[in-house]
């Protein structure tokens, strides 16, 4: 078998080697220590948990319709459960720990991602024709950053009765009683903080909308039907938790909570 000059990697005097097309030659900018690729699927599947703890969370405050005794009973209940093999609060601070993992991991990610983006599309940015998913996309940095506000927000309110967040009658729980159905009407009582919840709630649903959407496509769902069913149950996802969970300040505010 013969080997050319070029095989042997030695090039013969006066004999000139084309260039390679760009598409050929090794990057000479910096390798990310980590892809894109990758960023996107840790997005996806910290988003995916949470949207799924969202809809847990909505079938949990959809109880408050179920009356005071009701509701109490399944605040205490969150915090006794999996006793005796669990302390008590053990399960809700799992739950707790892990939220704030993935919150990390999505915030992080989805800061790198949107930097790189700004870098690179340089000084004339591709203009966005796709109507809703384009206003998503657009208010994705946004609302991602008035959801966290909002999540400290929360915290101090009917978590921690942070004042004056909170109100002045809020009611901690103890080992035998919780006052969350009290904790609650108090709060949504405040036209304000009603007025909070109800705009966060409709920030939260464009969130969740336009991020489902993306999840379909960074975790590889390329069937044309199948990416249609996931669009669509992302969707009604993202409806049902900003009704369900609008419903509630607006019924305190109607007196139909009280």
């Amino acid at each position: 078998m013969s080997t050319t000059a070029s095989d042997a990697g030695t090039t013969p005097p006066g004999v000139s080697v084309p260039e390679l097309p760009p598409a050929f030659q090794v990057s000479k900018r910096e390798q990310k220590t980590l892809p894109n690729w990758a960023l996107k699927v840790a997005m996806a599947i910290t988003g995916t948990f949470g949207a799924l703890f969202l809809v847990l969370h909505l079938v949990g405050n959809l109880k408050v319709y179920t009356g005071a005794e009701h509701f109490n009973d399944y605040a205490l209940w969150l915090r006794h459960v999996g006793e005796p093999l669990i302390p008590a609060n053990g399960v809700i601070w799992i739950l707790r720990c892990a939220l704030a993992l993935c919150l990390l991991v999505h915030v992080t990610c989805g800061v790198l991602i949107w930097t790189r983006g700004r870098a690179a599309r340089g000084k004339f940015p591709a203009k966005r024709n796709n109507g809703f998913r384009s206003v998503g996309a657009t208010l994705m940095p946004f609302t991602g950053c008035a959801l966290l506000v909002f999540i400290v927000f929360h915290i101090l309110d009917l978590t921690l009765g942070t004042q004056p967040i909170a109100t002045a009658d809020f009611q901690d729980h103890t080992e035998t009683a919780a006052f969350a159905y009290q904790n609650l009407v108090a709060d949504f009582s405040r036209p304000w903080a009603a007025a909070i919840y109800l705009v966060m709630m409709a920030l939260l649903s464009v969130h969740l909308a336009h991020g489902l959407f993306t999840v379909v496509s960074d975790l590889g769902a390329v069937g044309k039907r199948l990416r249609a069913i996931l669009i669509a149950i992302g969707g009604l996802l993202a409806l049902a938790i900003l009704l369900g969970n609008a419903s509630i300040p607006l019924a305190v505010q109607l007196g139909v909570l009280k």
